[in-house]
């Protein structure tokens, strides 16, 4: 199994998935792949839309996208896919049109079957096997909450430190504590933007600069560079 999971699309004052095309080119490989792009976590501009966004930055690094909402069978497209790419967005959505159109276990046995699998934001969100520690309001009330599962523990994407100034409410990491209460069985995987996730079978790494923050009930939560080894964490 291949996984690129990012936390984020887009840094700050950059172009649209500008800094993490140059590891996908490396995770994609030098030879053109034809990428089965998910666009359904848009909801503000329309799939066609981000079909093209998201074909400009890979025909970039030599790769062309194909959007599965213009394939007539979508779970065909899927057992055809040389490599999956699932965009950010609303997760609530993309798990609801996931779903929806049949896509979760066919998606999840291609994947495991070996075709590589890159996600970022929503995207990553749904290689977990659910989608509750999402950042993202509940737009849709989708089927299930169920997800691909293709690593045994949840991240949250753009995971921050801080609580800004005036604000009341719970921070994030308030709110992942939460969760391994209710969920004490399930690590939860801070992933801070600017950063990834690459899965090569039972290997898994850090790319990028600031440090994931992984939370386990029971101890205190640990800081993983990307000098460490956290394939512990796919056991």
């Amino acid at each position: 199994m291949r996984l690129l999971l990012i936390s984020n699309s887009t840094n700050p004052g950059e172009p649209f998935l500008d800094y993490p095309k140059h590891e996908i080119r490396k995770f994609l490989g030098d030879k053109p792949v034809k990428v089965l792009f998910i666009p359904y976590a848009a909801v503000t501009f329309s799939w066609d839309q981000y079909e093209a966004r998201v074909a400009e930055r890979y025909g970039e690094i030599g790769h062309k996208i194909i959007s599965v909402h213009k394939c007539p069978d979508p779970v065909k497209a899927v057992d055809n896919a040389e490599a999956i790419a699932v965009g950010g967005g609303n997760t609530w959505q993309l798990v609801d049109r996931l779903h929806r159109n049949g896509l979760i276990d066919p998606i999840r046995e291609k994947v495991l079957s070996g075709t590589p699998y890159m996600g970022w934001s929503a995207g990553s969100n749904v290689a977990c096997p659910t989608i509750m520690t999402t950042n993202d309001m509940p737009i849709v009330e989708p089927p299930s909450f169920r997800a691909f599962n293709l690593v045994p523990f949840q991240i949250n994407p753009h995971y921050l430190d801080a609580n800004p100034a005036g604000h009341a409410g719970e921070t994030r990491e308030q709110r992942i504590l939460e969760y391994i209460e209710a969920n004490p069985t399930t690590t939860v995987v801070g992933l801070r933007e600017g950063t990834m996730l690459l899965v090569n079978g039972k290997k898994m790494s850090l790319i990028g600069p600031r440090p994931s923050r992984i939370f386990k009930k029971g101890e205190a939560a640990a800081e993983l560079s990307s000098k460490d080894d956290l394939s512990y964490l796919l056991a």
